[in-house]
């Protein structure tokens, strides 16, 4: 908790890092068995107001470590697949981003003149979520790329848990399709990416 952005940033990517760690660690335990990776699927609520959005978020903390989210609009959850361990890294620090963002939105001042709310709100957590994205990216990558330099067994544990992951959303909904989330205020923009 800090209201320092460049703290914030830090604390984050130290998150993504040790979440990274503990899944190479996990990684290199399971190896030497060569089972096929265990796909599971993990629920989470995904309310309103800025549904769309916060999905977004889910989906970024989602891909950042080797899963897959798939949102049912109309129940108002996200599925997300993956290996369990990483299903634990990624609602953990989906819960805690979220709450992150929440509360530097509702600090935000609104520009006088400005749009609605809700699109400075929407264009703000978009913004977020792509931002987040690759935060958590680069910093699991940094930490995967010096785990492969000390032991090549760790590539094709990952490989195996990303493409379960991704080939898992296909069966169990199978009529899947892409939406696009809209983000049309610059200011929520800009303040949501910074």
């Amino acid at each position: 908790s800090t209201s320092f952005h460049a703290e914030a940033e830090a604390f984050t990517a130290k998150a993504q890092e040790l979440m990274s760690r503990h899944a190479i660690d996990q990684a290199h335990l399971d190896a030497p068995q060569g089972d096929r990776p265990a796909v599971g699927g993990r629920r989470i609520g995904i309310d309103d107001p800025y549904a769309g959005a916060r999905f977004l978020l889910l989906a970024a903390v989602a891909d950042a470590n080797r899963c897959r989210a798939v949102w049912t609009k109309f129940w108002g959850f996200a599925t997300v697949f993956g290996d369990e361990g990483d299903l634990d890294a990624v609602e953990l620090l989906f819960t805690s981003l979220l709450v992150q963002a929440t509360r530097a939105m509702v600090a935000q001042p609104r520009p006088r003149g400005s749009g609605s709310t809700r699109s400075f709100r929407q264009s703000f957590l978009v913004a977020f979520a792509r931002r987040i994205g690759v935060r958590l990216h680069e910093a699991a990558e940094a930490v995967t790329a010096e785990a492969a330099q000390h032991s090549t067994a760790l590539v094709p544990v990952f490989a195996a848990r990303r493409e379960a992951a991704d080939a898992a959303p296909d069966a169990a909904f199978p009529a899947t399709r892409s939406t696009r989330m809209s983000a049309d205020d610059a200011e929520g923009w800009h303040a949501g990416t910074q």
